[in-house]
């Protein structure tokens, strides 16, 4: 997804059969935009119930774009100087969507303060995303995978389950330099080591979630690796 500006439209996807299906219009809030895209892209993909409708790092171009907020946001917890999580959740209430709550801080401060604003649930970004699109189809009253009628095409399920690798800081170093676009050689100079030391670090990084069966064989591999583990803070 081109990132043109901080908030725009995105494309329905061209399937024929996903259009024969009752859509839900979804609108990502998230301040990370690797993040973003790989959220935006995963449910153009597997999940033909939802359209994308509006996806934004920033939370005035959020609030200012003509599409929100549609049925249900996925909104962030914690975004940098953008407003309290009660403001953005209890706007989005009283604009006529569900909200959940997603958020690399697990506390019990941020599940009440989410919770009490409206949320209709709080989730972790180690939650895999066919987790976090079950809970937004329980709080539409759509079908979940789980329930779906054996006639309907469901989306593929990630496992619930997720082992994850120890990553020597080396390796984590490298991979959260890595997913933000730099080049192999840009990720060697920012951490003051050998281009040939960057590499072999994100190759083992490769090798142990392929290892977990967690593939990451591509940069956005390991972008949703990444998120599913918490490192995205």
């Amino acid at each position: 997804m081109a990132s043109k500006s901080p908030a725009q439209l995105e494309i329905i996807p061209n399937d024929p059969q996903a259009h024969a299906l009752p859509q839900a219009r979804v609108s990502i809030l998230d301040d990370h935009n690797l993040l973003l895209d790989s959220m935006a892209s995963w449910i153009a993909s597997h999940a033909p119930d939802f359209t994308v409708t509006l996806t934004a790092t920033a939370w005035g171009d959020f609030v200012r774009c003509p599409s929100f907020p549609g049925d249900i946001v996925l909104m962030d917890y914690q975004l940098r100087h953008d407003g309290s999580i009660e403001t953005r959740v209890r706007t989005c209430r009283a604009a006529g969507a569900k909200v959940l709550v997603i958020s690399s801080v697990d506390t019990a401060e941020a599940r009440e303060r989410s919770l009490n604003a409206g949320a209709i649930e709080f989730l972790t970004k180690g939650s895999s995303i066919s987790v976090v699109m079950d809970a937004a189809r329980r709080a539409l009253n759509m079908a979940t995978t789980e329930t779906a009628s054996p006639d309907r095409a469901a989306p593929p399920r990630t496992s619930v389950k997720l082992v994850t690798p120890k990553l020597s800081a080396g390796e984590r170093e490298a991979l959260m330099l890595y997913i933000t676009g730099l080049s192999l050689a840009e990720v060697a100079a920012g951490m003051g080591v050998h281009f040939e030391t960057a590499k072999t670090y994100i190759r083992r990084v490769r090798e142990k979630y392929a290892k977990v069966g967690r593939g990451a064989g591509k940069r956005i591999d390991l972008i949703r690796r990444a998120a599913e583990d918490g490192y995205l803070n």
